[in-house]
Order: C-alpha cells, then structure tokens, then sequence
C-alpha cells in the first residue's frame, strides 16, 4: 500500500517506479484517472477499467471500492485477459486513513485468500510535511503506519529542514526506515520489499519488517513530538502456548482496538523450533505465519504496538495477565505431616 498526504508526491514516485524492470510484474489500483500517476505516453491499451503500461505492468482505477476490484483482477488474471502479476500497489487517496482499508483487506475472504500485505510505504513532502503533521491527524497515522518512510522534494526544502523532518518522523515511527527521493528517484526494490511477504522466491525478512530494537520499551518516556502517538514493545523470554498468546491479542483487540493503529511481533510458541509472526490492524487479527526458523540469535517473544491516545499501562495489563505469569503446572501434593 502507498499512502501519503496530499501533495506529498505519491503520483511521482509510481510515474517513476513503473520504468523499472523490476516493477512490470505489478497492478497498479489508483482512485480516479484524474489522480492517475501514469504519464498518457505510458499507455498502450485500455480494457474498461484496466489499461497496460508500456514498461510491461497494468494500471486500474477502483470500481466502487478496492475488494471489489482486487477480486476483478484476480480474475481477469486467471483466465488471461490481462497480463500475469505478482504484486499489486494501492494508491490511497492523500486524506484516507490507511487503518480501515487494511482490516477491509483481510477481513474480506474473497481477498484474504488471494493477497497478503507485503507492506506499507508511506511518502511525506519535505516542504510542507512539517505543516502538515501539525494540522491533518491522518497525515500522523499515516506516517505511524508505515514500513518504508520516503522523504520528497528533498532538493526543493532547506537541509536543516530536511534533517528536523526526518527527527519528527523517527520520533512517530522509530521502526519504518526512512529515504529521500528527489523527483520521484527512489530505488524499486526499496519498496518492493518494504514488508515480511516477499512471495515464494525471496524468504521473509523478519527482523527487518518487524525491527524492534528501534522502539523503546513499554514504560519508557515518549517522544516530545506528537504525543498522542505511542509506538513500544513488549517482550518476554519464555515460549507460552500459542491458545494463551492468541487470546491475549484477541482481548487485547477486542478492548482496545479502536486505539491501536497496528501491532507486529515474533512470538515464541511452546514447541516449535522457530517463531510466529502475527500482525493486527485496529480490531483485525490477521493469520500467523510460522516462520522455519528465528531470524536472529534473541528467540523472545517481541510485540511491537503503535497506536494512538492509548494506555500503556492498560495494554501492559492484558499482556501480563495472560503471558507473563509462568504456565501453571500440576497442582503439588501437600507434604504429609509427621507422626508425633
């Protein structure tokens, strides 16, 4: 998914992304073809909504909403009418909270059972970004959201700008990676691979998608910019069995999802040599995938939560009162007393 404000350069970076090599294998879903990224001398064919692009990918405005068109272009895909894919980039609109269309996407079995989320890029204007946060509360949870920061307009801003945007960015979104791109110039596999779902080739980046250490511990002070957003971690060390570490994000979910902007981990379950990634949007608890093997040395659970005027403390309590007590064992056998 992209997402960025309005203005924040979007439309430039797809107009160059689709140039690439790399990128052919990929449809596009833009809102309007009035907001449509694709340069007209891009553009070979046109069927209906979908048309195809001269570096080899195909480009589609939504017809009435995003499912509805991601279940079209399965579709057409299957029975060959358009060109093979391997990806699909959505282009939201510059006011949309990404939030509600994510747990759309995997709410919706038609699309749950043929996507999965790679990732979210979210690009922010150097100029006027600063601004922006200030003023427009998505602007905030869109940045808070993403796996990839990319920084535009760097060559229209002052550096000292620049440079004080990107601090504000990391004190939002500490995880997500941060780039600068001038015109729109940003490498394709930057974004590309922006997310643990790599399809079948590549294997999953986990450590990367999920980059814990960047976030502080739960507790710990928050950032003296936008202090409505909360972005923490919460570990454990010892494995729990995976019905007590579902239960505890579904309560959690469940009490305070409408605050929690996305949650990502590597968990570790009793009996399974290598960790389960989960990932939740708002109140939507997406599948676990089990990974091979732990990506690293560290095999404790880590639980990244980024949400919004939300309680630490309360959502320390849920995860405590599940997971961070011992596993009760057998209930011992009193010791005899001795005859007197």
């Amino acid at each position: 998914m992209l997402t960025g404000f309005l203005g924040s350069g979007k439309s430039t970076l797809l107009s160059r992304l689709v140039a690439d090599p790399r990128f052919a294998a990929t449809a596009i879903i833009v809102n309007e073809w009035g907001d449509a990224p694709i340069d007209h001398a891009l553009l070979l064919e046109a069927k209906g909504d979908i048309v195809v692009l001269a570096g080899g990918c195909i480009c589609c405005r939504v017809a009435g909403d995003v499912v509805r068109t991601l279940r079209e272009l399965h579709f057409r895909r299957a029975e060959g009418s358009i060109a093979n894919f391997e990806r699909v980039v959505i282009e939201t609109t510059g006011l949309a909270d990404p939030a509600p269309l994510l747990a759309t996407l995997v709410e919706m079995p038609v699309v749950a059972a043929r996507y999965a989320l790679s990732g979210v890029v979210a690009t922010v204007d150097a100029c006027h970004g600063a601004a922006t946060l200030d003023r427009h509360p998505e602007a905030v949870r869109q940045v808070a959201m993403a796996d990839r920061l990319v920084v535009t307009k760097t060559d229209l801003a002052a550096p000292d700008a620049v440079a004080a945007l990107e601090e504000r960015l990391a004190g939002i979104n500490p995880g997500a990676p941060r780039y600068r791109a001038a015109r729109g110039a940003i490498d394709a596999a930057t974004l590309l691979d922006a997310g643990l779902y790599r399809g079948t080739v590549a294997r999953p980046d986990a450590t990367g998608w999920l980059n814990a250490g960047a976030y502080r511990r739960m507790g710990a002070p928050r950032p003296r910019h936008d202090p409505a957003i909360a972005a923490f971690t919460w570990n454990l060390a010892e494995p729990r069995a995976w019905d007590d570490v579902e239960t505890a994000l579904e309560t959690l979910l469940d009490l305070l999802g409408n605050r929690i902007l996305r949650l990502k981990g590597l968990v570790s379950i009793e009996g399974e040599p290598g960790p389960r990634a989960v990932h939740a949007v708002r109140h939507t608890l997406y599948p676990s995938v089990r990974l091979a093997a732990w990506p690293d040395g560290d095999r404790s659970t880590r639980i990244v939560v980024i949400g919004q005027d939300l309680e630490e403390a309360a959502a320390a309590r849920i995860f405590d009162s599940f997971l961070a007590q011992p596993p009760p064992g057998p209930t011992p056998w009193p010791t005899p007393r001795p005859r007197t």
